[in-house]
């Protein structure tokens, strides 16, 4: 299934992609949740409930809406993963790994993007200005949504967690992130995560074998499989999840590949008017305006 959160006549829907992805059927849900997006879905398949019927009277053209991220406020903070990828740890080594553990295989580097920064899939991002930053990234990336709570979860029933796949682009300000000991700072700009276009639920993708690209004004700059992250999606999820208790909608953000602007030489930020495109294999794609 793909589920999607959208506006249509200015009023909050969640929805059923078809699989042509031609058209999009509402659920038969309140205002109160649609208003979450597809969380309150989420929650109820967690505790054992059926989906709520589609209202199949009222089928729509895609085309004819606008999207919103599939989790307009996530429950809270995002999980997000740095140096995923052996290139990409490479590329930045000496710059925000620099004092790192010099062995990028020891732990995971995990970090947060606070719930308000999230915004569609198509959505402006708005740049804070030169006096704030002047070095703005991108890191096109693959997100986990956890369908399944729990703490302590062990590697082996970790994918038995995850409800599905959706799309981030975890903008960056460079030059913030490195100026603090910690990054979530220069990670969490309002408008610094755009999430979507939906969530392709797991029984349709294997986020262990996809691929995610990146293309900046029509450049591709990013192309890596999943396959080569250096802690898989399930070592993940047993990391993050110790002694912390996951819920139902959780996000992950998983690591970028290699190619982002701070590994170029020189390097290339973000300027307004430009236009990020995140593509993943068997999900789709997002494409934002910087400005």
């Amino acid at each position: 299934m793909r589920i999607a959160t959208y506006l249509h006549n200015d009023t909050r829907k969640v929805g059923l992609v078809s699989t042509d992805g031609q058209y999009i059927t509402p659920f038969k849900v309140s205002a109160e949740t649609a208003r979450r997006g597809a969380l309150d879905l989420i929650e109820a398949l967690a505790a054992g409930d059926a989906l709520p019927p589609l209202d199949t009277t009222t089928s729509v053209a895609l085309s004819a809406v606008r999207l919103e991220a599939p989790l307009p406020l996530p429950r809270r903070n995002l999980w997000c993963v740095g140096r995923n990828y052996q290139a990409h740890a490479k590329e930045l080594s000496a710059s925000v790994f620099k004092d790192n553990d010099s062995n990028p295989e020891a732990w995971p580097i995990v970090f947060t993007k606070v719930p308000e920064c999230v915004v569609g899939p198509h959505d402006d991002v708005r740049l804070p200005g030169a006096d704030i930053s002047d070095q703005i990234d991108y890191e096109a990336e693959l997100a986990v949504v956890i369908g399944k709570g729990g703490k302590n979860i062990s590697r082996a029933d970790a994918l038995g967690h995850v409800f599905g796949y959706t799309i981030v682009n975890d903008v960056t300000a460079r030059d913030v992130q490195m100026r603090h000991q910690q990054w979530d700072m220069g990670k969490s700009f309002d408008t610094f995560c755009p999430m979507g276009p939906w969530i392709v639920t797991a029984d349709e993708l294997d986020g262990t074998k996809t691929r995610v690209r990146c293309w900046v004004n029509g450049e591709l700059r990013q192309d890596g499989p999943t396959d080569h992250m250096i802690f898989d999606i399930p070592t993940l999820i047993e990391t993050i999840s110790r002694g912390i208790t996951l819920y139902p909608g959780d996000v992950i953000a998983t690591g970028t590949p290699a190619g982002v602007g701070m590994g170029l030489k020189p390097p290339r930020y973000i300027q307004a008017g430009d236009v990020i495109r995140v593509e993943v294999d068997g999900i789709g794609a997002i494409e934002n305006r910087f400005i």
